[in-house]
Order: C-alpha cells, then structure tokens, then sequence
C-alpha cells in the first residue's frame, strides 16, 4: 500500500478500505496495519531525516521498494513501543531481500540497527532555521510550511500542522432514509465499536474495528464522511427541501449528493452530475443502495451545466476538484504529491465550473461553492473573482440551522457567508464554504 501510495496510484484511504475489506487478519493485526501506513506518509520527513543522517547516499537515490522498507522500520523503531525494535529491523530486512538484494538487506540491517541504537538525529535548530525545524518535527514538506508562517504565523501554524499529524477518529454520516442515528449507534455498539454523536444531527463519530463498519457500509445504513463535508451540505439546509430542484455539479462519488437527497425526504430532484462516466454509473449504484431514488445522475461536464439547466435549480453546489491540502490529516500522501504551484492551477479549473453553472441558479436561487482546502487561492480569490464578473450574485448568510460552533470553537464568517474550517480549530478537515444568492 505504501509503495502505491509513493508511485500516485492511489489515495492510501481507499488502498486501507479495500485491503483490510478481504484480508483474513485479525482485528488487532488490521490496526497496526492502518498505523503504519498512515504513520509513515504522516511522519515521512522525520523519519527521513533521521534515516539520512545513517546513510552514505541520498535517500531519494534507493529503489523505491528499499525505501519504504526503511521508513517502515525507522516508523516502527521510532514509534511503537508494540513492536521491539529487533523484531521490526527483522521485517525491514526481509523485505529488503525480498524486492532488492543481499546488498540492500545489508544496508536495511546497518541503518536500522543503527536507529535503534542511537537514536534518531536531532531536528534543525529552530531558531536559525524555525521552517525547517517545523517541516521535521511535523513532517510537511518545507514549502507548504512557509506558507502556513507567511499566513498564519508561527504559533497558528504549528497548530495546523499538529493536528494534521495526529490520528483522528472515523465519523459516519447517517443514512437517514434507511435507519435512524439511535438505531444505528445501537448497531455499532452490537458490533463492539465505540460510538458517539459529532457536529450534525446524522454525523457520529467511532472508534475500532474497520471490520465491525463495514456491513453497515454495505446495507447503504451510514457512510463514511467527514464532518466538513457534511457542513458543506448544511450550507443549503434552508433551500434543499423537499419539492426542490438542486444541482450537484461535482458529484462523485456521491457522498453530498446521498447526503442532499436525505435532508430532502428523498422528495424533489437531486441532479448529480460528473464528467466521468464511470464514476457516474457507480454513483448511480451508490444512489440506488442508499434508497436515494430522487437522485438523478448525469454523465456531463460541468461547464455545461449553465446551458443544460438554465435558471432551473432552486440551488446549486459546487464542491470543485481542488488541491485537498484541507485533508492532510486523513490523507497524508497528498502533502507529498504537490508543490507550491497546485492551489493555483486548481483555482483555473473552479473559476471554469463556477462560470458553467451559474446559469443554471435561478433568480433567488442559490449557489454554494466549497473547497477541501484552506488555500486562498482556491477558495476566496476564485468566489471575488467570480463576483466580479457576475454582479447579480452576492454573499448571503447561512442557515440559522448552520451550526455556529464546531470543536469548542465559534465558526466565523456565518452571518457574511464564507466560512474556513480548520482542522485545529474545529475537529473537521479544512474547508472553503461560500453561500451565494442570485438577486
């Protein structure tokens, strides 16, 4: 999973979901899986640095396979006190041998023998050099934390980067055309998972097995969510009702389109549009396992929207393909696969979607736009951008049913209609949410 994860194949969530769905490990083995794979892309700076400063060679010069053996050793020998530091150098060397040779077994053996004996070197001073002490203590690639100080500060920053290096609990969206949250909290509970309520009336956070989740995953009861998304979706509380006509614009997979169609009864048209056919077919599965019969799928690409649809929707969303650095906590490959140019090229793209749909926003309709990241870029430059050329569009407030605090913090922007969630600040991933009104 690590060495697909490396090489882009694919996102380390899905990887973990669909691995662990058909392994016949044990609950306790599945769990030291998922800390692992999640450890090493989390901490992957630290553990390089320490591992650089033990070898005679740039790491980035080893094969591929070689390298995520060592990090998954130094991780192990740095970071669990479950697993004993000869038993993890063993594993690392096995896998050395197995995807390499005796030579590179040998340097597995020295470097992480090495490690556990002496210890990991230490971080770059922080008062010389504070980017670079804070790329290695919270292991994020140094551009995106001199942003970060550039925006936030240096305490601010720190905060953010913490958060996205802890692990965080699973939260569910109930599927309230199947099953009630009483009824579900009752049936993971039956399954020996621990679970409580989160932000949202269908939002519930849990803990344990994976293996315990996924019967329910597939009887269409709950899905997993994560609580900002399911704010992006509370953004049109007010206006997806049932009887209304609202236009997901991006839609696959599928998870506020489902999430649309229950806070409307499954009464009205939910059109969930996306460019990809296949991602439309599965969405159309999801739809049809989650009852979600008032949910229409369309294989279209959004800038068409406007032209398809004119002034039909009573709302529209756009939740627009974007950098996802807001999901840095979930999916920690994504801060290794960008550069400093991403949110940029991102905004290209959503400032083209947003022009595409606005037609189809009908006078007092609304429109609302979301991004998975905290970027400026991509949220606050490209709505002023939109504004400015679309003049019979403005902000407009969010529902008074919108929650106004999230994680022990007051969520600010509500009343003036953009709203940032941090991480550290609310317990969600990062979002962009703007909640517009066509005069």
């Amino acid at each position: 999973m690590l060495y697909r994860a490396e090489a882009a194949e694919a996102f380390v969530g899905a990887l973990l979901f669909r691995t662990l769905a058909r392994s016949s490990l044990s609950d306790a083995d599945r769990a030291l899986t998922t800390t692992i794979v999640l450890g090493v892309l989390r901490h992957r700076t630290r553990l390089d640095h320490a591992l650089a400063a033990l070898l005679a060679r740039p790491l980035d010069t080893l094969p591929a396979a070689i390298r995520t053996a060592l990090r998954m050793g130094a991780f192990e020998v740095m970071e669990l006190d479950r697993v004993p530091a000869p038993a993890a150098v063993s594993e690392a060397v096995a896998l050395a041998r197995r995807h390499g040779h005796a030579g590179t077994a040998g340097l597995v053996n020295a470097v992480l023998r090495r490690l556990a004996a002496e210890g990991p070197a230490p971080p770059p001073d922080a008062g010389s050099d504070p980017v670079g002490h804070l790329s290695v203590v919270h292991s994020h690639p140094g551009w995106l934390v001199s942003r970060w100080v550039a925006r936030w500060g240096m305490e601010e920053a720190q905060a953010l980067l913490a958060a996205n290096a802890r692990p965080v609990p699973a939260t569910l969206r109930v599927n309230t055309l199947r099953t009630t949250r009483d009824d579900l909290l009752g049936l993971l509970r039956a399954a020996g998972l621990d679970a409580g309520p989160g932000i949202v009336p269908e939002a519930m956070r849990v803990h344990g097995s994976l293996v315990g989740r996924l019967p329910l995953y597939d009887q269409g009861l709950c899905a997993p969510q994560d609580e900002g998304a399911m704010l992006v979706v509370h953004a049109l509380a007010d206006v997806a009702v049932s009887g209304s006509t609202v236009i997901d614009a991006c839609a696959a997979p599928g998870g506020k389109s489902l999430h649309l169609a229950a806070l409307m009864a499954n009464r009205g048209r939910v059109l969930a549009v996306d460019v990809h056919p296949g991602k439309a077919r599965a969405l159309a599965r999801r739809a049809a396992a989650f009852g979600a019969t008032c949910v229409e799928v369309h294989n279209l690409d959004a800038h068409e929207i406007g032209v398809r649809w004119l002034e039909a929707a009573d709302a529209v969303l756009v939740d627009a393909p974007c950098s996802g650095l807001g999901t840095v906590r979930r999916r920690p490959e994504i801060k290794w696969r960008l550069d400093e140019r991403s949110p940029a090229r991102c905004a290209e793209v959503q400032q083209a979607i947003l022009r595409g749909v606005s037609g189809a926003v009908r006078p007092g309709g609304t429109l609302v736009y979301s991004v998975c990241s905290n970027e400026p870029e991509e949220g606050p430059d490209v709505v002023r951008g939109f504004l400015s050329e679309h003049p019979s569009f403005g902000f407009a407030p969010f529902a008074g049913t919108f929650p106004r605090s999230a994680g022990g913090c007051l969520v600010d922007g509500v009343e003036a209609g953009e709203v940032h969630l941090l991480p550290h600040l609310h317990g969600t991933d990062g979002f962009y949410i703007a909640r517009l009104r066509r005069r």
